[in-house]
């Protein structure tokens, strides 16, 4: 994640939490939940307010919860009730861990070079099988947006990154399962678009 977005969710976690908190994405946890086993165990990839870890766990799943602000992980920290991991998406060293990884809203906030990088990494941190969802605004452009450094995405663009992420000697791929595009949820941003991916890891 930019420096430049750590600093925005530093300082302003409060009134982010305050923003996010009540965000219905509950179509997006089900879809992303059909693929992953009963009290199977979940990466909250940028997990924010914790909001969807609170409702991973309140379903039976196990969680861990991580992000790069360290404001965002006490106050996530606090609505948890568990400990949430300050770190970036670069320095996940699991392997073989998860059976999902959700990445809502979160990995839009990394550079278009470092895509491929994250990608890989969760790669080797599923099980086989194991799914991440991730999402991004849609769009093409890249830079420094409100404060917060945004990597938007089309299919097409993303499309043009899975060779880097399925290196052609790799023993596992990320398969591409679904992509859909969804309006935001949050009162007045009912006009922005969002891309929704899920892939899974094969053999």
């Amino acid at each position: 994640m930019q420096d430049i977005t750590t600093n925005y969710y530093n300082t302003n976690a409060k009134a982010f939490i305050e923003g996010t908190m009540a965000a219905d994405v509950s179509n997006l946890r089900e879809r992303f939940l059909s693929y992953i086993p009963k009290e199977g165990y979940i990466l909250d990839w940028g997990c924010g307010s914790a909001r969807d870890s609170l409702a991973f766990m309140e379903q039976g799943y196990r969680v861990d919860a991580v992000d790069k602000s360290k404001e965002l992980c006490e106050l996530a920290r606090l609505n948890l009730g568990l400990a949430v991991d300050n770190q970036d998406f670069l320095e996940l060293e699991a392997v073989d861990k998860y059976d999902g990884i959700w990445a809502c809203a979160s990995l839009l906030h990394a550079s278009w070079e470092e895509l491929p990088d994250i990608f890989r990494i969760a790669k080797r941190a599923l099980k086989l099988e194991g799914v991440i969802y991730a999402s991004f605004k849609y769009g093409n452009f890249e830079g420094e947006r409100k404060g917060r450094y945004f990597t938007d995405m089309t299919l097409e663009a993303f499309e043009k990154i899975l060779p880097d992420i399925n290196r052609a000697n790799d023993k596992y791929k990320l398969e591409l399962m679904e992509n859909w595009i969804t309006c935001d949820v949050r009162e007045s941003r009912g006009d922005e678009k969002w891309l929704n991916l899920i892939l899974k890891k094969v053999d």
